[in-house]
């Protein structure tokens, strides 16, 4: 199956870029330009076997399922109904403690795998998809380095103060 792969370093510690990727509400749509709208379904906060209801900006919807959560480390998702166009979808988010020049950070590795449909269709959609998902993935993980210094949305995130 296809992938694209981003990766990059911020200069927060992994449990605060793990928070920061998990954000929901108008602290999610105040960073991520992929969603238009998104909410969990039946559940407060994200967690396996959770699912969520996603529409892009650009208008497709999808509900997706965690089929891991482990905070901070990492978070996996599948498609459970999306895009006529997607055979399979699914997505993963690693985080992993990184110093760099002396600075604490987290080294950041997301990463999309997904089949087309209808099969006859792969050998042109795939390598479209290839490009604009991996124009997508780009985008969104640069955007989410811009929220690791925002400080609202570091402030929605932070733990309360003792």
């Amino acid at each position: 199956m296809p992938n694209v792969t981003a990766e990059l370093w911020v200069p927060v510690e992994a449990d605060l870029a793990f928070a920061v990727s998990q954000t929901t509400g108008e602290v999610r749509l105040r960073w991520d330009p992929f969603i238009r709208s998104q909410h969990l379904v039946d559940a407060v906060q994200p967690g396996k076997g959770v699912r969520t209801v996603t529409r892009a900006r650009v208008g497709p919807r999808m509900v997706s399922e965690y089929v891991s959560y482990r905070p901070p480390t990492s978070v996996g998702m599948t498609m459970v109904d999306g895009p006529w166009f997607f055979e399979r979808f699914g997505g993963g988010w690693r985080f992993t403690p990184e110093e760099r020049s002396g600075v604490a950070g987290t080294r950041a590795v997301w990463k999309y795998t997904y089949a087309v449909r209808p099969a006859w269709l792969r050998p042109v959609a795939e390598p479209f998809g290839q490009w604009l998902l991996g124009r997508e993935i780009r985008s969104r993980i640069a955007a989410f380095a811009r929220a690791c210094g925002d400080n609202t949305v570091l402030a929605a995130v932070a733990p309360p103060a003792a």
